[in-house]
């Protein structure tokens, strides 16, 4: 599956450049010349990494990705900047950038930092799809189909949260595991930002979702439901 990547670039020059590069080079891409428009992207086309300028017709490179960063799944980031002194670094690093990269940059360079970037987040996925009662998960898709055809999309977080169940399926997936997967110590979650995940999921089912994903007292959580594979 393609990575998809959000380029927020007001250069047309540079953002048609680099849309064919990275295209060429296999990556889905979502270009836009706005901070306005880059949050509305954002959210609806669920990138994988998101590059952004620092100077915007409409707005501060910091001040979204510091909007984008409050909301809940926000994708790593990286800057492409003219504005690359010690305090622009510092700042964006502070915000939680991946990477910094000043202007004017090689290609190739470029080429080599999203890479591992995308590679350094990735979660191993060996199985794409399943099917259960009539349900398909598509985790590619961050999706589930119902049996009368309605997509449901789910959050890159709730689809690896479900990714991660089906796959340990054989045992009882504690907290302590799903916060040190899916959420890493620097994010400050609570065991209820996983009940409330798990929630979601058990909708996602319907009536069939209780009998999924079974809760364990005290410990968290297993996937009990028959998958056949797609």
């Amino acid at each position: 599956m393609k990575a998809k990547l959000l380029l927020v670039e007001d250069d047309r020059s540079l953002g048609e450049t680099l849309k064919e590069r990275l295209e060429k080079e296999g990556y889905e891409m979502v270009w836009t010349v706005s901070a306005q428009s880059a949050k509305v992207l954002a959210a609806e086309s669920k990138p994988d990494l998101i590059l952004l300028d620092v100077r915007l017709p409409d707005g501060d490179g910091f001040e979204l990705a510091e909007e984008l960063k409050s909301r809940k799944d926000c994708p790593p980031f990286l800057f492409l900047t003219a504005h690359s002194g010690a305090p622009e670094r510092l700042r964006g690093f502070e915000l939680g950038a991946e990477e910094f990269i000043p202007k004017p940059f090689h290609l190739k360079e470029l080429l080599i930092r999203v890479k591992h970037v995308l590679e350094s987040h990735k979660h191993s996925i060996k199985q794409a799809k399943y099917s259960y009662e009539g349900y398909l998960l598509d985790f590619y898709g961050y999706c589930i189909l119902t049996p009368s055809k309605e997509e449901i999309h789910l959050s890159k977080r709730d689809c690896a949260l479900l990714n991660f169940l089906v796959e340990e399926r054989g045992r009882t997936v504690s907290r302590d595991e799903i916060l040190d997967r899916l959420w890493g110590e620097e994010k400050f979650p609570t065991n209820r930002t996983i009940d409330n995940s798990i929630v979601r999921l058990r909708q996602a089912f319907g009536d069939r979702g209780e009998d999924a994903i079974r809760s364990v007292r005290g410990v968290g959580y297993q996937w009990i439901g028959d998958l056949k594979n797609v």
